[in-house]
């Protein structure tokens, strides 16, 4: 099997404008209750966030999708690693999930803000000791000479805190996407896949189909 002939049909279901959700968030929900649903589905909530610096030089990589509700998406990082520096010059963000077992697809274009630090601290003491740690040690998107020095730094703080909650560093919390476009992707046979995209005007959604 090569790159040129790979081929997959897609053929496990269909999109249609009177099955969907006339709110995107809570589709979005659907679709990740199906992918968890599904054991062979690895990670349902990963996604690719797309940044770009204020000049338009375009970055991506793949984080966890933390949160959704009817304010937006929410994920977590370093505020100082390259996609945060890029969300503080240009506030503009592109996310997608891909989920091959059920043949779908999500696209979605937005704005981001920070969350507040009580929604930061809050998430921050939910997560396991270790990588309440790590966000210490790690200078995340910052060169390092050898991976023993980040070990190092873990034992460092691992000793720093000892006996005592792991406080969230400041340079460290989360952001929310506000959607205002969201496209649902159901791969089709001969390529004539379905696509519903969301348009968010005037305060209220409206939803068109698109050609393959």
């Amino acid at each position: 099997m090569s790159v040129e002939s790979s081929r997959t049909n897609y053929a496990r279901g269909a999109l249609e404008e009177s099955s969907v959700d006339p709110d995107p968030l809570r589709q979005l929900r659907r679709w990740l209750d199906d992918a968890y649903a599904k054991p062979e589905v690895l990670e349902p909530n990963a996604m690719c966030v797309a940044t770009a610096t204020c000049d338009g030089a375009p970055s991506a990589r793949v984080v966890l999708l933390r949160g959704v509700d009817e304010r937006g998406l929410v994920f977590y990082t370093s505020y100082l690693s390259r996609k945060g520096r890029e969300l503080s010059e240009n506030p503009r963000i592109a996310a997608t999930f891909f989920w091959p077992a059920l043949e779908r697809q999500v696209r979605i274009e937005g704005s981001v803000a920070a969350l507040t630090e009580d929604e930061s601290d809050a998430y921050f003491a939910s997560r396991p000791r270790g990588h309440c740690l790590s966000a210490w040690a790690s200078e995340q998107s910052e060169p390092i000479d050898v991976r023993a020095t980040l070990d190092e730094r873990l034992e460092h703080f691992a000793q720093r805190f000892e006996g005592e909650p792991v406080p969230r560093p400041h340079s460290w919390g989360g952001y929310r996407i506000a959607p205002a476009v969201v496209e649902f992707w159901q791969g089709r046979p001969n390529r004539l896949h379905d696509r519903l995209r969301y348009r968010r005007e005037q305060g209220r959604w409206s939803i068109e189909r698109l050609q393959p």
